[in-house]
């Protein structure tokens, strides 16, 4: 998981090149994770029109490029999407290692209480899952990973590490590292949660991305700062645990 910093000074583009550097040297790993809006910034609403991209824009072909160079799987967190028929979506891009696009997941959760996000950008309505060939991702972005019922709909299409790109606002880290370990315990998968490092406009990142197995055990936890982290993942402890502890088979509501 790359926690990238967002620094105001630095152009869109030098970040762009920067982030596609970092996956590049991450060569020999399996999966690599980007944070959310690391382009334009998570909170720098007056951005989004201006820095919304298509799917085929400059980030997606740099991150191509970067998963390609690399040969891993990536996560290259979400972009301000811009749809052919106008509407902009906060949407995440998940490459190949042979650099092709293989899913996209636009957030259903948007932040912002009638302001920001919630009015800037529409929803998406699709689950997304990714089958790899270790294990099954499931995708979602930030503000949704308050939205338990997501999740276990995701575990019911057969997710089994769930991937979760942010810019969460430093003041409520202690929420975002909680409920990271939350999702993992309730639905007994791996979590992924990558956040972003320094400031988006003016509001400070909580940074802390965190990798939580299914047991709810804290397998890694970033600082405040930019940082990388490297952690390595058991498949086979998610069918372990969801069978020594069965407790997906006793839902009663949901189903």
């Amino acid at each position: 998981m790359i926690q990238i910093g967002v620094d105001p000074d630095e152009t869109v583009a030098a970040r762009r090149a920067r982030a596609a550097r970092l996956v590049r040297e991450q060569h020999g790993s399996d999966l690599v994770v980007l944070p959310e809006l690391w382009t334009v910034g998570a909170f720098a609403y007056e951005s989004f029109a201006s820095g919304a991209e298509p799917l085929e824009g400059p980030t997606a072909e740099a991150m191509a490029d970067a998963a390609r160079d690399a040969g891993v799987w990536l996560h290259a967190g979400s972009i301000a999407e811009r749809d052919p028929q106008g509407p902009l979506f906060n949407t995440s891009l998940v490459f190949s290692p042979s650099g092709a696009l293989v899913r996209t997941y636009r957030k259903i959760h948007r932040f912002g209480f009638d302001q920001g996000e919630a009015v800037l950008m529409s929803a998406g309505t699709d689950l997304v899952t990714v089958p790899l060939p270790q294990t099954t991702l499931g995708l979602a972005t930030c503000y949704d990973l308050r939205f338990p019922e997501l999740f276990r709909a995701l575990v019911d299409a057969g997710a089994q590490t769930l991937v979760i790109p942010a810019g969460w606002p430093d003041k409520r880290r202690e929420h975002w590292t909680l409920l990271a370990r939350a999702r993992a315990v309730e639905n007994q998968s791996y979590v992924l949660a990558c956040g972003t490092a320094g400031t988006h406009a003016g509001v400070r990142q909580a940074g802390h991305s965190i990798a939580v197995d299914p047991w709810g055990e804290t397998l890694a936890e970033a600082g405040h700062d930019e940082e990388i982290l490297t952690v390595d993942l058991d498949p086979a402890r998610v069918t372990a645990t969801r069978e020594d502890f069965p407790a997906l088979k006793d839902r009663v509501l949901g189903r």
